[in-house]
């Protein structure tokens, strides 16, 4: 489910440029202080991995950035679309939102205007999807002196389908309780692929935005598009939605 927000400032919106923690705040402060707490502290499991099974995008409007500042600022209004295929947290969060009527990131406020709720159900075994937050997809090494090292893929190199349906495989057994479905995950890019490099909480992060071809189980599918692709959702990347063929 996804759930598109909009919010308007009282004139404008400044905030860092690299925000998503603030977004991420906003989401645990609007939901139930009960699962907030679950989701901070346990989420869903699958052996040892854990998962928020949510994500969030970018803010989306007309904006400017002060580059001396290092701050981007909000004109007019804003979208919001934050997405799961739990329920329980689509209920919270959109409860939780128009009751407080007002989100604060940072030191400003914005108004929730409204809200539209939409279901893209996944039907084929390939989906175009649209991202709305960059995709992070990464496996971390070690190196001879036993120090780890992160290296980040792009869609079409090495090992890169094999981790998007890794952890879309141990998403669905974390959701479902039971194995997913067999059949492999494949992801190439339509068009240009835009490159992000991002701050979260001082680590860099590589992640890329743009329109992703992606053929699989159509079970998979659906929770790359309901709890987003790739790694780090909860913290604001992999959210998409569908969009074309």
């Amino acid at each position: 489910m996804h759930i598109y927000f909009t919010l308007k400032p009282d004139s404008f919106l400044e905030i860092p440029v690299h925000y998503n923690h603030l977004i991420q705040g906003a989401v645990y402060n609007a939901i139930e202080p009960e699962l907030a707490a679950f989701l901070h502290k346990k989420g869903y499991e699958s052996g040892n991995r854990k998962f928020k099974l949510f994500a969030f995008s970018r803010l989306i409007g007309r904006f400017q950035i002060n580059k001396e500042k290092k701050t981007i600022r909000f004109m007019e209004e804003i979208k919001l679309v934050i997405s799961s295929p739990v329920d329980e947290f689509c209920q919270s969060i959109a409860n939780g939102m128009l009751t407080k009527g007002s989100i604060r990131f940072g030191n400003g406020d914005v108004e929730v205007e409204k809200m539209l709720v939409r279901q893209f159900k996944v039907e084929r075994e390939r989906v175009v999807l649209r991202t709305l937050s960059p995709v992070v997809v990464y496996s971390t090494f070690l190196r001879p002196d036993g120090r780890k090292y992160t290296c980040y893929f792009q869609p079409g190199e090495p090992d890169y389908d094999v981790l998007v349906g890794n952890n879309l495989r141990k998403k669905y057994q974390a959701f479902y309780g039971i194995e997913a479905p067999p059949g492999e995950v494949k992801v190439r890019k339509l068009g240009q692929i835009r490159l992000h490099i991002l701050d979260y909480k001082g680590t860099v992060i590589k992640g890329c935005s743009g329109k992703l071809v992606t053929t699989g189980p159509k079970e998979l599918l659906q929770m790359a598009v309901d709890a987003g692709i790739g790694s780090k959702n909860g913290q604001g990347f992999g959210c998409v939605e569908v969009g074309g063929r």
